[in-house]
């Protein structure tokens, strides 16, 4: 029984093939590379844009028998922040500034001394040494120099929430 042929291709329709798939490709790349110069700069964000501290009656509380709470940043940027709450009102007195002043390294962090009712610029390791400076309660550093602060909202759940992409030259705070 014979064998039927399948179709053919020529040397001619080989070439043909080939050239259209280049142009294809060249008018996608030109394409994207037209689409690329149009744009504005990109701002890549990961995660979420601000901070959820949590609900407003439990870090209230907190931060009354405790003092206020320092809040690590874990991703390593170095974006540190203390969360205060000042007054009875739990929707209201919030405040969040960075962890240490502008130029300080970060092993050196506020701590809130309870007994002065300041916060005290610490050293975490023996090789760092911190500047003398301390700050009140409201983020107001003793050298009369300004702290990065971030704005404080209180979301639709009853979260304080931190804008962590405020931006780092703005004094600005929103209590609430």
């Amino acid at each position: 029984m014979p064998v039927a042929r399948g179709p053919q291709m020529n040397a001619r329709s080989a070439v043909l093939v080939g050239l259209t798939g280049i142009a294809i490709a060249v008018v996608l790349g030109g394409g994207v590379l037209f689409l690329a110069s149009q744009g504005s700069d990109v701002e890549i964000q990961l995660g979420d844009a601000d901070f959820d501290a949590g609900q407003i009656g439990r870090i209230s509380e907190e931060i009354d028998d405790r003092g206020p709470i320092l809040y690590s940043d874990v991703a390593g940027r170095s974006r540190d922040l203390i969360l205060q709450h000042l007054g009875d009102d739990p929707e209201a007195g919030w405040l969040a500034f960075e962890a240490r002043p502008i130029g300080e390294p970060r092993n050196c962090f506020f701590q809130w001394d309870d007994d002065v009712q300041v916060f005290e610029l610490i050293t975490i390791t023996d090789d760092g040494d911190c500047a003398e400076v301390t700050m009140d309660e409201r983020g107001n550093l003793s050298t009369g120099g300004t702290i990065d602060t971030y704005p404080v909202t209180i979301d639709d759940n009853n979260n304080v929430r931190v804008d962590l992409n405020f931006g780092r030259d703005n004094d600005e705070t929103d209590d609430g």
